[in-house]
């Protein structure tokens, strides 16, 4: 999944509550909103803090929910680049900058190792299921809140 590996915090802003529960797979979980226009998405996302987290990712898992994700936090801003080794469903990657706003989104294909950059120096990149995304109408310049 990450070519990059530093983590800490991301983006402050008015933040929605934490959860205090574990994912299956050992991970924090907090909810993420992604505020677009007047409507707000929201997401439980696990969180990849640590070198070994971001190195799996979603790597291997068969499916994902509409309203799950992960994220993996920079501190300081980054470049980053992702590939989705072994990842075997199709992710949007939403990367985010200091000040919480998107920067790019981009639709990866399951199993490719062609790197997909962030483009920018990122502090946070958000995972959701692939298309979901463009369902739900978030783009470019969105805001995005999680606790931190």
């Amino acid at each position: 999944m990450l070519s990059s590996t530093i983590a800490a915090c991301a983006p402050k802003g008015a933040a929605p509550s934490a959860l205090t529960e574990r994912s299956p797979a050992g991970l924090e979980q907090v909810t993420l909103d992604i505020r677009s226009g007047l409507k707000t998405d929201r997401f439980i996302v696990e969180v990849a803090r640590s070198d070994a987290e971001q190195q799996t990712g979603l790597m291997d898992r068969p499916s994902l929910g509409p309203d799950r994700g992960m994220i993996f936090p920079y501190e300081p801003p980054q470049p980053v680049a992702f590939w989705m080794k072994n990842t075997l469903i199709p992710l949007d990657m939403i990367f985010i900058r200091a000040d919480g706003t998107i920067a790019r989104i981009v639709t990866a294909v399951p199993l490719s190792l062609e790197p997909v950059p962030g483009g920018e120096p990122i502090a946070l990149v958000l995972e959701i299921r692939g298309g979901r995304a463009g369902a739900l109408g978030i783009r470019t310049g969105d805001r995005v809140d999680w606790p931190h």
